[in-house]
């Protein structure tokens, strides 16, 4: 895999954004399609990269941005479950060309490297019930469910909660 994880650049800034929304479109998580409000919080990355991390996988052939994460602690506004202690990774997205790849593995990887760097204790995140792949990479990956933590951002959406411990 000659992918390369990295923190995101400004100029790629609008790419990130799209491609997370593009994403979340062919994986039917935006019920509103382009226009569901979801996807401007999506696009918003500046905000994101101002307020939490910002990874983003790169193609070491051509330098392409093929997915990005985000990566949060407690007291973050993009922090939905991570209380004291604990990271968070959220908006996980890698193009339907560069699945397959371990990108999304090499991205949540890189998220668990960053929390112990900060010497957390745990890493916690939430996904949509019917993304069974990326649970199975949680599972491979050492998260188990968290039923407890479950929530529902919206009416209607009850996200699955998963957590790892990392001491």
């Amino acid at each position: 895999m000659d992918i390369t994880i990295r923190p995101i650049r400004q100029a790629e800034f609008d790419t990130v954004g799209e491609l997370v929304v593009e994403v979340y479109l062919s994986d039917g998580l935006l019920s509103g399609g382009v226009d569901d409000p979801y996807a401007a919080v999506l696009r918003e990355v500046a905000h994101r990269a101002e307020h939490a991390e910002v990874l983003v996988a790169s193609d070491g052939a051509d330098g392409a941005v093929l997915g990005a994460v985000t990566f949060a602690t407690h007291g973050s506004p993009y922090a939905d479950l991570a209380g004291p202690g604990e990271g968070e990774f959220r908006m996980l997205a890698v193009r339907p060309a560069g699945r397959g790849r371990g990108i999304g593995e090499a991205l949540v990887r890189a998220c668990l490297a960053r929390a112990r760097a900060l010497r957390l204790r745990r890493m916690v995140l939430s996904s949509h019930q019917h993304l069974l792949p990326a649970h199975r990479l949680y599972g491979r990956l050492g998260f188990a469910r968290a039923a407890e933590r479950d929530w529902d951002p919206v009416p209607g959406i009850t996200l699955w909660a998963f957590a790892r411990e990392l001491v």
